[in-house]
């Protein structure tokens, strides 16, 4: 079996399609051609604006023209990350694999975060036995790494009242909230030096760790790459070897939680079966914490030549103290919704730069505005007292809960009426744009929902088959609903 014989027939066609054109955060040029071509060939009116945003939009089924206009809304980027280093996201397509009851593609990110919300509302705008109101899609740019398309919307491009966000993550679940985030960078300055001759060079590999979603998996648990990386270098600094750092590499994304680093670090020669004892130490130790955890964690030492350069001492414990200090995880539960994460930080990133800087990234998120800003300045002391530069990124604000929403009663109605469960009401850790949404539009009734996704932001992304079909019908039964109201 192949994605082409999956239903919901029409979904999946769209998915399909999605799948073969490029889509880094960022370089959404070929997705966006690729909805603007297929506006084309429906006939649908399209528009854009100055960031790049998509949207369209088909006139009421006749006899429902006075039902409010409703925008479904998904992003167009998706999260790029590979177990092949050299899978070349810019221009190749993503390989599609049916497991079962479950699709994932092969060895990739799958992007259904969030190209299966794009297909539905593709599939919807294009159905001819769908009875609806005036109904609108808003597809936006750079969701994963920034919101810019959300936060940058050009006036007019939607005009409903009533938006259905489709970017969550879990059948028979409705979401009503979300977590606001802020990214924090740090840029330490080196000196380069020789390195030294008389030191024996080994590089550190952390690889294969289960990563995922920053928001939606940070209460898994699950090993940071860029923790442990500066664990064991902290333990070498604190046993009394003096390190030669020349190469410090890890994680990628802000909002996925870092599954790989590397080090490349010299040691004075005589201690090298020192160093090699500490590691192996090491590993048993990880390999006990994680048990169970991370089936697939792979830590290595491995002798190679002698590097160029090196980074300067001074800066070297600096950063190493700061990256094994920097809190990483949940920092607070919600005492409101059971279950939820109210505020996280994620040590996302650590990268050489050209400029003889490293530049490391945190992203933090809560779902209380205070406590947001309260675990990046924790984050700022930190790294400030290292000697690091710090900033803030704009951020964007949380989106809360409003428990007497129409469309939330409509949207759940619709799914009890079809599948016989009500479902669930709850407000999600992860980021939606549905908070710049409401900040630019506070008339706006919202909700959000989607088709049970695993894995998200990392190579084990997958999407539950069975729950695809659930999605499509709760958003069409949504729809035809609300061409029954009036506006």
């Amino acid at each position: 079996m192949t994605i082409k014989d999956l239903k919901p027939a029409a979904v999946f066609a769209i998915f399909d399609e999605i799948t073969r054109v490029p889509r880094p955060s960022k370089k959404e040029g070929k997705i966006r051609q690729y909805l603007l071509d297929f506006a084309a060939a429906h006939g649908i009116a399209v528009k854009t604006d100055a960031i790049g945003n998509v949207a369209m939009s088909v006139p009421a089924t006749p006899g429902h023209e006075q039902a409010p206009a409703l925008i479904m809304q998904a992003h167009m980027d998706m999260v790029c990350e590979s177990n092949d280093k050299n899978f070349d996201f810019d221009n190749s397509p993503i390989t599609t694999v049916v497991d079962g009851d479950w699709l994932r593609a092969d060895g990739t990110t799958l992007g259904a975060d969030n190209g299966i919300g794009m297909a539905a509302a593709l599939a919807a705008l294009t159905d001819k036995e769908l009875v609806h109101g005036p109904l609108e899609a808003l597809f936006t740019v750079d969701e994963e790494t920034g919101l810019t398309g959300a936060n940058n919307l050009g006036e007019g491009m939607i005009t409903g009242k009533i938006l259905l966000n489709l970017d969550s993550e879990d059948d028979a679940e409705i979401f009503v909230g979300c977590a606001g985030g802020v990214d924090t960078t740090c840029s330490f300055r080196y000196e380069r030096m020789m390195a030294p001759t008389d030191f024996h060079y080994f590089k550190v590999d952390i690889s294969k760790g289960l990563g995922g979603h920053s928001g939606g998996d940070i209460h898994l648990g699950r090993a940071n790459a860029n923790q442990l990386l500066a664990r064991f270098l902290y333990a070498l600094i604190a046993g009394g070897h003096e390190i030669a750092l020349a190469e410090i590499d890890g994680g990628n994304l802000r909002n996925a939680i870092p599954r790989a680093a590397h080090a490349v670090v010299g040691v004075h020669a005589g201690t090298k079966e020192q160093v090699r004892v500490a590691f192996n130490e090491f590993v048993a130790e990880v390999e006990n914490e994680y048990a169970g955890l991370e089936p697939t964690l792979a830590l290595e030492l491995a002798s190679v030549d002698r590097p160029e350069y090196c980074i300067d001492s001074d800066t070297t414990t600096r950063l190493v103290e700061a990256l094994y200090s920097a809190p990483h995880g949940v920092i607070s539960m919600s005492r409101d919704l059971e279950g939820l994460v109210e505020t996280s930080t994620n040590l996302a990133a650590v990268k050489m730069q050209p400029d003889s800087t490293v530049l490391v990234t945190t992203s933090q998120r809560s779902s209380v505005e205070s406590r947001k800003w309260d675990i990046a300045h924790r984050v700022e002391a930190l790294f400030k007292m290292a000697g690091a530069t710090v900033t803030h990124g704009d951020g964007y604000p949380g989106w809360a809960p409003n428990m007497n929403s129409t469309i939330m009663k409509i949207a759940a109605d619709a799914y009890e009426e079809l599948y016989g469960v009500r479902p669930a009401i709850k407000a999600i850790h992860a980021g939606l744009e549905c908070g710049l949404f409401l900040e630019k539009m506070p008339q706006l009734d919202m909700v959000s929902f989607g088709p049970t996704l695993q894995g998200v932001h990392s190579p084990s992304e997958r999407m539950y088959i069975p729950a695809v079909e659930r999605f499509w019908g709760q958003l069409t039964r949504t729809i035809e609903k609300v061409a029954d109201l009036k506006a």
